[in-house]
């Protein structure tokens, strides 16, 4: 039931996601809106890389983040950071499809150095709240970051403000 539904809202969500990176031109990756956000390039990176904790989050109890290590290689080029989503999407997927419905109910915690991050809570919630409310907080900022550089922005609930005006002035 849970695996069912949640690999649905993954498949969806992916697919807004890669609009998203899609839309995003090289040019713009430097863009940082102030001295304490991440640049595009960083938040694009950071997008791509929500998708690679999911394996993790589904069979590790404990997930040590400061012993985490992820590659996200060239930031500031759309073709890598496209290549690592569509890549850790495949993942997610993959580590999701055949997952035990027991599992969702048993409990998770992040740590570093030992020190616990995250409470532990049922799995089921972390993959709502760590992962998924993660994930749509940080593509409004892309989408924030887009509209500031004068980007069209892709509708992905529906057709957003830029394509709305494209279609009225046709």
């Amino acid at each position: 039931m849970f695996r069912q539904a949640l690999l649905g809202e993954l498949q969806f969500e992916a697919e807004n996601t890669r609009k998203l990176f899609k839309a995003i031109p090289d040019d713009v990756l430097k863009y940082k809106p102030n001295d304490f956000n991440w640049d595009l390039g960083q938040l694009v990176a950071h997008v791509a890389q929500i998708y690679n904790w999911w394996e993790a989050t589904l069979y590790e109890n404990e997930f040590a983040i400061d012993s985490y290590i992820y590659d996200p290689g060239a930031i500031y080029n759309m073709d890598n950071n496209t290549k690592k989503l569509n890549e850790n999407i495949a993942r997610a997927i993959k580590s999701l499809d055949d997952y035990p419905e027991a599992r969702f109910m048993e409990n998770w915690s992040m740590t570093s150095n030992g020190k616990v991050i995250i409470q532990p809570m049922p799995r089921i919630q972390v993959i709502r709240g760590f992962l998924m409310s993660h994930l749509y907080h940080h593509r409004g900022e892309l989408i924030a970051y887009l509209r500031v550089n004068h980007k069209p922005v892709p509708g992905l609930y529906g057709p957003s403000y830029e394509e709305t005006l494209t279609a009225q002035n046709g």
